[in-house]
């Protein structure tokens, strides 16, 4: 297999898997890599890289767990056919970046207000008690001053289980804490007494989101939810 620059000793990096698991995805990619090429066999890749056999594994690994390579017990690591197709993610250390957490934020707003009201057209009783539940959660977390990720995770996360449709509840869960923006980025400025006044001005857009589903009005919830989002966008973007 022909070498491209891609293929040189990786630096000592925190996470040699993780730098090897970039150098290969991106050469597989971009195409350099094409589609049933054989990558370099562990020893080669020990060799090439200056990795044990032990990061070799686990990037390869990662790699078929990612669709981007199959392997052939006794054979060795192929480029996966269909490598160019692989399923939509998002790349986790991108998503520490303001710039990129924005992103995330306006691709919440095509799926979460549509979601708002979906669930404010089909909710019942007991969604709306799980949804209070939640409130309830995040107003305890700010009173024990804590950051109330969790909970408001949560909260969204049982607002699109009301939909009743579970694409919306699957989508979310595959965001994770990528929806809760003060996880991702670390915002230093935000602590004691002023990051208790952000989060109540956040519960209170949520507050208004909940009110509009227990009242079965889907357009209050989705410009509720329109304005929860975009309130959230216009604040990190006073981070950038």
């Amino acid at each position: 297999m022909a070498r491209s620059a891609a293929f040189r000793r990786l630096s000592p990096p925190k996470n040699l898997t993780a730098e090897l698991v970039g150098r290969l995805s991106k050469e597989i990619t971009s195409g350099k890599l094409a589609p049933g090429a054989r990558l370099l066999t562990e020893q080669e890749m020990m060799a090439t890289f200056g990795v044990s056999r032990t990061v070799v594994r686990e990037a390869v690994s990662a790699l078929r767990s990612e669709g981007l390579v199959m392997t052939r017990q006794g054979v060795g690591a192929f480029v996966a056919t269909d490598a160019q197709q692989r399923p939509f993610r998002i790349e986790p250390r991108g998503a520490k970046s303001v710039p990129e957490v924005l992103r995330i934020m306006e691709l919440r707003m095509g799926v979460e207000i549509e979601a708002a009201g979906l669930a404010a057209s089909r909710r019942s009783a007991k969604h709306v008690d799980r949804i209070d539940s939640e409130l309830a959660k995040i107003d305890a977390a700010i009173e024990r001053g804590e950051a109330a990720i969790e909970a408001d995770f949560e909260l969204h996360r049982t607002i699109a289980t009301a939909t009743g449709n579970p694409y919306f509840e699957s989508f979310l869960g595959y965001l994770g804490h990528y929806i809760i923006p003060r996880q991702s980025v670390r915002i230093e400025k935000i602590g004691g007494d002023e990051q208790t006044a952000y989060l109540r001005k956040v519960q209170r857009e949520h507050r208004a989101i909940c009110a509009a589903i227990a009242k079965s009005d889907p357009a209050g919830a989705r410009d509720a939810m329109r304005a929860h989002l975009a309130n959230s966008i216009a604040r990190y973007q006073g981070f950038v």
